[in-house]
């Protein structure tokens, strides 16, 4: 803004609708559509833009690590239906200061307002007279060299988009609006300027391939007319929910776990193919059904941290998105949209309708939300009610993460391990938003794998994921990171599809504390023997084999626990050849009885109880030729005589667990066959 007076004196095509009306600041970090705020003139400004010249479909900005800048500009993007492009987003500043001096950009501060830089002394200076200083305050007092948090500002007198002319400042004058003894603020006015032509001969003598651009691309400057005041801009408001979709209530089933704080709500259709309504209406209703129960409960959408969104045909992702949209807005989730998870599972052969959905929802507001909706280098954006991570009481619920190639948005080439490479390398990208990396402070990947990995590929995918992992906690290292890691456990999910018809799909949960060395060094062995035996199991040491866990001290326990059939063949006392009939039946009753007295001693021995579960999924194969609803018969009844048994574990109306349908599941990428896989995360 301090440039306003050459922009107004130069005869620019920058239209100065927004520099010459009266500007409000809207002050908080997220922003809300507030009249008279300068967002709002930039949405008028843009709005005419895209009236004018409908080829224009994106917006760059150069936000660098200012979220509220970056919020700004991608919540008119949002209103507008825009793409933003923040292609500077978490770039080193002090390689991106280099490179804009490198390219000719020549620029002058201003503006300042930081410990270390004087009106006096340092306003009007260029950026490659300051560079040396900048790095010098950088290491004393942790300034930012490009001036992201507000030290300085510039105005640009030349750079190599400037093809005919260059901006001289003939006069200027210095204002102080703070005369603070350690961090003064001053501001530069431009009095006097003028244009000095670029000489012919000084343009030809450059190779620079910046002007080779600027040449070409000349003809493509729109000068935009119009008053903007009279513009008819339609902020774009919540869609109205007005489809009535109604479906027998006996249709729509309903799981629920009883922690008081976090708790999650699971709903499903119990359709058969031929009957299914279609993806869109299906997914309507799950939706309806859950936002009744969240009122009904006394909370909104606004209250929920994750979602599991599962649909039977990848190829309705978008249909599915349109409709899931309408009802999870970011104007109803004002502390941030949940995260997500999307992917295909085979709910038609279970007889399920098209949709299914998990909600995991807290009773306050603490969260913290990571929503970068502009495309960047930094990860993968998320345009849309859904956002990378949520921060919730020292749990960071990371959305999935595919092989993207954040600029592009597109797959990687080379296959299923350069993917993972890239997912993990996109997990990690944003692990570090909440200053924590996956490699030590992962609880449990959830690894969701596509039936197109060759298996070849899929026996080697389990050792590619850990050698990432050590590679990545030794170069932590060698920076000086020595923090403690986490043991993480691992879940390997055999799907049809992914979203973008990715190959691997890459889900974390990460454990972030304030003195996590402190919290890594207490888990060293705290089980002690409190287990009771139930229907007559008893301890055995090949109990073990069966048990992944990442246990916190009076934080947080994680469990996957795999059960193939040659385990379930003695279980059920059968003999090891005939393990396909030990699973059938009965026989499958017992197994999942199994898993209920395992879980407990595994929750007991460590100090939780089942009061403190937040979620308990239990993956099948449809292999397994048993029914959801035998399934959820044969467990429901485990769990009342649980109930009965155990004074530890109360049972309300609706069931604590969920069950996914799924083609296969294991703990290793080469043995994802066992007959039950069980997923728990309780937290204090």
């Amino acid at each position: 803004m301090h440039g306003s007076a050459i922009v107004q004196k130069a005869n620019t095509r920058i239209h100065k609708a927004s520099l010459l009306r009266r500007v409000f600041w809207h002050q908080k970090l997220s922003y809300r559509m507030t009249p008279g705020d300068e967002v709002e003139d930039m949405f008028i400004l843009l709005n005419e833009v895209k009236r004018q010249i409908p080829s224009v479909t994106a917006v760059s900005s150069g936000a660098i690590a200012s979220d509220y800048q970056r919020l700004r500009v991608e919540s008119v993007c949002s209103r507008l239906g825009l793409v933003s492009l923040a292609y500077l987003w978490k770039q080193d500043q002090s390689l991106l200061l280099q490179e804009m001096i490198t390219s000719g950009i020549v620029a002058i501060t201003v503006k300042v307002a930081a410990m270390g830089l004087d009106p006096s002394k340092h306003l009007g200076k260029e950026m490659s007279v300051l560079q040396p200083y900048l790095h010098k305050l950088k290491d004393l007092y942790g300034i930012n060299v490009c001036g992201e948090g507000g030290e300085y500002e510039t105005l640009t007198l030349d750079c190599p988009l400037f093809v005919n002319a260059r901006i001289m400042l003939d006069e200027s004058r210095v204002v102080m609006h703070s005369s603070d003894s350690i961090a003064p603020v001053g501001v530069l006015h431009p009095v006097a300027f003028h244009l000095q032509s670029k000489a012919e001969s000084h343009s030809l003598e450059s190779n620079d391939n910046a002007h080779e651009i600027c040449e070409e691309k000349v003809g493509s400057l729109f000068e935009v007319q119009g008053d903007t005041q009279a513009c008819d801009a339609i902020c774009q408001a919540d869609a109205a929910v007005d489809v009535l979709v109604k479906l027998p209530e006996h249709k729509l089933h309903i799981s629920r776990t009883q922690k008081d704080d976090t708790f999650s709500i699971c709903c499903w259709l119990q359709d058969s193919c031929t009957t299914s309504a279609g993806l869109q209406e299906d997914l309507e209703a799950v939706l309806k059904k859950i936002e009744s129960l969240l009122v009904e409960y006394g909370f909104g959408w606004e209250y929920v941290l994750y979602i599991h969104l599962y649909i039977a045909d990848m190829g309705g992702f978008s249909s599915a998105n349109d409709t899931y949209v309408r009802y999870i807005t970011q104007e109803k989730c004002p502390f941030g949209v949940p995260s997500r998870s999307t992917v295909e599972l085979p709910l038609l052969q279970v007889g399920l309708g098209n949709a299914y959905m998990e909600v995991l929802v807290a009773n306050d507001h603490t969260k913290k939300v990571l929503h970068v909706q502009s495309i960047s280098c930094w990860a993968p954006s998320c345009i849309g009610p859904y956002s990378q991570a949520t921060l919730h009481k020292e749990i960071l619920h990371m959305a999935g993460q595919l092989g993207l190639n954040p600029p592009t948005m597109t797959l990687c080439d080379g296959g299923v391990m350069d993917e993972l490479a890239k997912a993990l390398d996109n997990s990690e990208a944003v692990a570090k938003s909440f200053n924590c990396s996956i490699s030590n402070s992962t609880i449990m990947f959830v690894n969701y794998c596509s039936t197109k990995i060759p298996l070849s590929d899929r026996l080697n995918l389990h050792d590619k994921h850990k050698a990432f992992l050590k590679q990545t906690r030794d170069f932590n290292s060698d920076k000086g990171s020595n923090s403690e890691a986490l043991e993480p456990i691992f879940l390997y999910v055999l799907l049809p599809d992914l979203p973008k018809g990715a190959l691997v799909e890459v889900k974390p949960v990460l454990f972030v504390a304030e003195d996590i060395e402190a919290t890594i060094r207490d888990v060293k062995d705290q089980s002690h023997s409190r287990s009771t035996g139930y229907w007559g199991f008893q301890h055995a040491n090949w109990h073990d084999s069966c048990i992944q866990k990442c246990i916190v001290p009076e934080k947080l326990c994680a469990v996957v626990l795999s059960v193939s059939s040659e385990l379930a063949a003695m279980i059920c006392d059968k003999d090891k050849g005939d393990h396909q009939n030990s699973v059938i039946g009965r026989q499958m009753d017992r197994v999942l009885r199994f898993c209920l007295y395992l879980l407990d001693k595994i929750i007991m021995e460590n100090d939780f109880g089942w009061e403190d579960t937040m979620y308990l999924r239990f993956y099948f194969p449809t292999s397994l030729q048993v029914t959801l609803d035998a399934l959820s018969f044969m467990l429901t009844n485990a769990f009342s005589e649980f109930a009965e048994m155990n004074r530890n574990i109360k049972i309300g109306k609706d069931p604590i667990f969920n069950l996914v349908p799924v083609l296969g599941a294991g703990k290793s990428s080469a043995s994802m066959n066992d007959i039950i896989t069980c997923e728990l995360l309780a937290r204090k």
